[in-house]
């Protein structure tokens, strides 16, 4: 069996023109810490890699967690100037469904994110195929919470193949 290390180990320093934002982070950072984050970054550099699926039919290599840090570079031509271009770059290989949930994790162990968007997601993830014990064990919900953003959706799609309890039955 091969030895399995961590993505950290390799990291690769990437022109910023060969990365991409995914379409489904739900992450938002308020004015004021995207101001801490470029300030941050100015002073201590990138301390973080960025964390990316490589797409070798485009040649690109999109974003599974660091968006912020990939757009404090694009907004700040100091920034780009020190790093040349250039963002360190852990690369992952997982298919999308678990690359989504990645994502989740590292936006939750952190902080706050879009409730629309994850809703979405968790669209997304059922109409791929996830169970729910799927998603609750990799995004790390609890029931009841997935549960609201399957209502908050409104697709009875997310409802499939489910059984609920005849609560009540109407009189003739």
């Amino acid at each position: 069996m091969q030895k399995f290390y961590s993505p950290v180990y390799n990291i690769q320093r990437i022109p910023i023109e060969k990365i991409q934002a995914n379409s489904y982070n739900p992450n938002s950072v308020a004015p004021p810490e995207m101001k801490l984050l470029y300030q941050s970054i100015k002073e201590d550099g990138y301390t973080m890699p960025i964390v990316c699926y490589y797409l070798p039919d485009v040649d690109k290599y999109e974003i599974v967690d660091g968006f912020h840090r990939y757009t404090t570079m694009l907004k700040h031509k100091d920034i780009y100037e020190r790093e040349e271009g250039y963002l360190p770059v852990s690369v992952i290989d997982k298919p999308v469904s678990y690359r989504m949930a990645s994502t989740i994790r590292h936006n939750r162990a952190r902080g706050s994110h879009d409730i629309g968007l994850m809703t979405n997601i968790v669209a997304e993830l059922v109409e791929a195929g996830m169970s729910d014990a799927w998603i609750l064990k990799n995004i790390g919900m609890d029931a009841d919470e997935l549960l609201r953003l399957k209502q908050i959706s409104g697709l009875a799609a997310l409802f499939k193949d489910k059984e609920f309890s005849k609560s009540w039955v109407p009189s003739e």
